[in-house]
């Protein structure tokens, strides 16, 4: 079993690459979107607190995103393993996540990286906007998410290089090249 992190900005397909790489390893895909949702969705405590964040376009505070990662974790399906799309997002969730896995004896293994340059991903994301008739997702409102993912997200990233378990996968071009390339890194990393 494997336990992994999937990151990169906005529009870089790291949902799809999550889903595809959980499959592969035999893992649960935990994201923080969709605890979010199923605890707005089901009116838990966690979920009202979240949703007054979520309604305003604010991030969810570190100690709410936390707590429901906490209470995901301890399903029986990610015991051994699992892949986190959306955690850790900043260096203090850095620390959380440490403390979890060290109260379960399990170091994490690699942080997946996927790059894109910002023209592609402006694109990609101009593109689903329009697809989905997202009309709030304008050129100005995704160039904001790239920059505020770079301010508090890639910091995470320095940490975990720093730690020696940062792989970077080319997140442009063919999906399935994307996905036969992720899993290439990740399994070469693990046999290492």
């Amino acid at each position: 079993m494997a336990r992994l992190i999937i990151m990169g900005p906005p529009g870089s397909g790291k949902g799809t690459q999550a889903e595809h790489l959980a499959r592969h390893f035999g893992i649960p895909a935990i994201s923080t979107g969709d605890l979010f949702r199923a605890h707005v969705r089901n009116k838990t405590d966690l979920g009202l607190e979240a949703g007054g964040f979520m309604d305003r376009g604010e991030f969810v505070p570190d100690h709410v995103t936390t707590d429901m990662l906490k209470q995901r974790m301890e399903d029986a399906d990610a015991a051994e393993g699992f892949l986190l799309d959306g955690y850790p997002r900043t260096v203090i969730q850095i620390g959380a996540l440490d403390e979890m896995l060290a109260v379960r004896g399990q170091p994490l293994d690699v942080v997946l990286a996927l790059t894109a340059s910002d023209s592609e991903l402006l694109a990609r994301m101009l593109r689903r906007a329009q697809e989905q008739g997202r009309s709030d997702d304008t050129e100005a409102v995704i160039q904001r998410r790239l920059a505020l993912y770079r301010d508090e997200t890639e910091p995470v990233l320095t940490a975990y290089s720093k730690r020696g378990i940062l792989l970077s996968v080319d997140g442009s071009g063919d999906r399935e090249a994307i996905t036969a390339s992720a899993i290439a890194a990740v399994e070469g990393a693990l046999a290492g």
